[in-house]
């Protein structure tokens, strides 16, 4: 079921607009904003793109996350793409990692953009992260070596593709192939692709459009998990480890 009527009556009043003026901006009768508001119908496609590209907010965003739940303080400012975002933070507004574990990485595709699925994953405070919106992903497949099936890479947000470094790792979140971790050249100003590469020669360089592309994050660190059998390698287990890397980190700036 759409969440449109929510979100675009929710970013009206985040900008504090009233329905006349936001009409107005989007060149309808008030009448007409009023009752997709109300949810006795929903924008065309022309018009929900004009409503995303006002309010900066991905069409997904609009159609499937409910913004009306997250508090306008824990939503970053990001880039070209997207301008909400949805963060956790502690009590005393640092930011905190969330985790994202193996069994739940398919449902990120559909979750990113919701509070309520962000809010609702492991989450965890490092202080040794530099500054920026970090997140934890789960690695699948043997593609980037020594990192094996079920390791975590802890990235960073990048607001713009155009930071991209090439040859640097990366965990980008695709529209067709969800989590995806690889070495990265940029071809956007050539072609609008990014050529996302394995470390195991095995397996052939691709080409992915940026416009396909919902989310990049730049590596941290990783937690490699090839020493680990898999029945040991659970939500809890990953925690643990999470946990006692933190302590390490610490150990170090001391």
């Amino acid at each position: 079921m759409s969440l449109i009527d929510t979100n675009i009556k929710t970013l009206r009043k985040l900008r504090n607009l009233s329905q006349e003026s936001l009409a107005d901006e989007m060149s309808i009768q008030r009448a007409r904003l009023a009752s997709y508001e109300e949810g006795r119908c929903e924008p065309p496609y022309d018009l929900l793109i004009k409503f995303a590209d006002y309010f900066h907010v991905a069409i997904d965003a609009l159609l499937r996350a409910n913004l009306s739940k997250t508090k306008p303080e824990d939503l970053m400012k990001v880039g070209e793409n997207r301008i909400l975002f949805p963060i956790m933070v502690d009590k005393d507004g640092n930011d905190l990692v969330e985790v994202v574990p193996i069994k739940a990485q398919a449902g990120y595709l559909n979750g990113y953009a919701d509070p309520e699925y962000i809010e609702s994953l492991q989450h965890m405070n490092f202080p040794f992260l530099p500054v920026g919106k970090h997140r934890a992903f789960p690695i699948k497949g043997d593609s980037m070596p020594p990192l094996s099936d079920g390791s975590f890479v802890i990235g960073k947000y990048m607001e713009s593709l155009q930071d991209v470094k090439d040859g640097q790792t990366y965990v980008l979140v695709t529209r067709d192939e969800g989590l995806v971790y690889k070495r990265v050249y940029s071809n956007v100003k050539e072609d609008g692709t990014l050529s996302l590469h394995s470390d195991n020669k095995i397996y052939e360089p691709y080409k992915v459009k940026a416009e396909d592309i919902l989310e990049v994050w730049e590596y941290q660190c990783a937690i490699n998990t090839s020493k680990n059998k898999p029945e040991e390698l659970n939500l809890e287990s990953i925690m643990a480890m999470l946990r006692e890397m933190k302590i390490e980190f610490e150990r170090i700036k001391r």
